[in-house]
């Protein structure tokens, strides 16, 4: 059995200092946002909960779906590459950036830099920018595929992108992954499903990435982006593919969305004949350690909802 762990959506706090100068940009706006919201609602100690009940459960990999910062300052870009490295080695962590993390222009390429390690593929070698998504580590029998949604958008604005280009070098990723028979599962920020956000907020490319994977396969979709524990499927011709989204990671008890939570996701089996089951753990009270609030067989008789845990 391979044991894969998925959180997202950190927004690692505080924010370190911030200057006059660059609150002169979009930056102004989510640093009155974090003011007001983010910073009563998104905890440390939570973030520190999760991470130790989820190294409890000995993964064998750790999925990290976006958003690990707030503003993307140099500060909190540099902040979060040590937070990485408390996890575990690059090798049994995969990232994937969210809009945060590419926040103003210029700062998707410092991330890329700084936790190339996390977002690069196996036996690669290469500098990651952004053609370097998406990205393929292959762990036992398990096909990790790094997808980029990240890029810096205008105010009030947290779309992502996915296009042609990524579409083509993905398709080809699946081809050689199916192949070789493995269980193939592509993370991305944005959630690639209509209705699972605002406008505002959705993912420009939603059918592209839908073509893409239906046309070439894939066995599950791991997000972030929406703070919310959702299930979806996608998949044509009798094709079920879930797609699962989580509640943020950082996220404290009494706010809008569900408190912090994590997902397991044991894989058994083979090329066509995997068995997955999906384990939901968070948070239920301030007093108390995360438990098991779900499990769900992805199989032909999962139901597909949003959100599916409300705390």
């Amino acid at each position: 059995m391979f044991r894969l762990a998925h959180i997202s959506d950190v927004h690692l706090g505080p924010l370190p200092g911030v200057t006059y100068r660059e609150l002169a940009s979009k930056r102004v706006v989510g640093y009155v946002n974090w003011q007001r919201n983010r910073r009563r609602h998104m905890h440390d100690a939570v973030i520190d909960t999760i991470v130790a009940d989820l190294k409890a459960s000995q993964p064998d990999h750790l999925a990290v779906t976006g958003d690990l910062v707030n503003l993307a300052l140099d500060g909190e870009i540099e902040m979060a590459r040590h937070w990485l490295e408390t996890l575990g080695s690059p090798d049994n962590v995969s990232v994937v950036p969210g809009n945060h993390d590419a926040y103003v222009p210029g700062a998707f390429d410092k991330v890329c830099r700084s936790w190339a390690a996390w977002m690069s593929g196996d036996g690669t070698g290469e500098p990651v920018d952004r053609n370097a998504f998406p990205y393929l580590r292959v762990r036992g029998n398990v096909a990790l595929i790094g997808v980029s949604t990240a890029r810096a958008t205008a105010p009030f604005m947290a779309n992502g992108f996915f296009r042609a280009g990524q579409a083509r070098r993905l398709g080809k990723i699946l081809d050689a992954t199916a192949g070789s028979g493995l269980f193939r599962v592509v993370m991305i920020h944005h959630p690639p499903v209509r209705g699972a956000v605002s406008q505002y907020k959705r993912l420009f490319g939603i059918e592209l990435f839908q073509r893409t994977v239906n046309r070439h396969g894939a066995e599950l979709v791991l997000h972030g982006h929406s703070h919310d524990p959702s299930l979806f499927f996608i998949g044509t011709r009798g094709v079920r593919i879930p797609v699962v989204g989580v509640a943020a990671a950082g996220q404290g008890l009494g706010g809008r969305h569900p408190a912090a939570q994590y997902n397991l996701v044991d894989i058994e089996g083979e090329k066509g004949d995997w068995q997955v089951r999906l384990t939901r753990r968070g948070l239920t009270g301030p007093a108390m350690p995360p438990s098991d609030l779900q499990v769900i067989e992805l199989g032909a008789d999962a139901e597909a909802s949003r959100p599916l845990v409300k705390s």
